[in-house]
Order: structure tokens, then sequence, then C-alpha cells
């Protein structure tokens, strides 16, 4: 069955941009429901696939939900819907990808109350 296979691929497009498009990140991780992004851009389009290739879930044309320095993507079936939030207790461990696709650990995370400033910690991990 295809959601036991163990490694996703997350390709994040931003469709705004120049004339067709343009990749934002594209991340190989471990199988998850819910990735955070880090400075994502107003619109995504999100494509979530097996190793092997097979689409498990594609969300197309995500508009910005508030103006917060993370978005969280979550798997629903085949569909991926977009929240742009300020991390939450249940956030912390998650996993994180940055613009090029770059894949870490949400260790912790602090905001202002008034959002002025905030202040966070991930940790990247490889092994071959």
């Amino acid at each position: 069955m295809e959601s036991d296979f163990k490694i996703q691929i997350w390709d994040l497009w931003y469709p705004q941009a120049a004339a067709t498009g343009v990749p934002f990140a594209r991340g190989r991780i471990d199988s998850t429901d819910v990735l955070l992004v880090h400075a994502a851009p107003p619109m995504l389009t999100v494509e979530v696939r097996s190793e092997r290739g097979h689409r498990l879930a594609m969300g197309v044309d995500l508009s910005q939900t508030a103006d917060r320095p993370m978005a969280r993507l979550t798997r629903r079936g085949d569909e991926i819907v977009r929240e742009d939030l300020w991390p939450l207790a249940e956030d912390i461990g998650r996993l994180v990808i940055l613009p090029g696709g770059e894949v870490g650990e949400l260790l912790t995370w602090w905001n202002a109350v008034d959002g002025s400033e905030w202040r966070w910690q991930i940790e990247f991990y490889n092994h071959r």
C-alpha cells in the first residue's frame, strides 16, 4: 500500500513567480502528514510523492492565510492544506523545510505576543 512507503518527496512550487512559476523547495523526508515551511511565499503549489514517484497528495495555489514566518502544510488524504502561523508546542519536533529544500527538526520556538520578534532553533542531521 502507498501509505506504507517510508520516504516522501515534498515538492513546493511558487506559481506566481516568473512566467510559469519557480521551484521553492524540494525535500526528501521520512513519511509525514505535517510539514512546516519557513518563509513560504504568498502562494504555494505542493505535491507529495512516494520514493517510487507515485503521487500521494497535492495542493494547488495554496494562499497565505496570515502574515507569519511559518506555514504548516497538512496532508488530509490526497489533499494538502496550508495554515500560516506561529508554531505551537505541538509543532516542536516537527520537520521544517527551508527555501531550497534543506529539512531540519524544530527544536525550540518563541515569539513576542505582538509578533514583533521571534527566536527558534532547528537541527539538521544527515547520514550516508
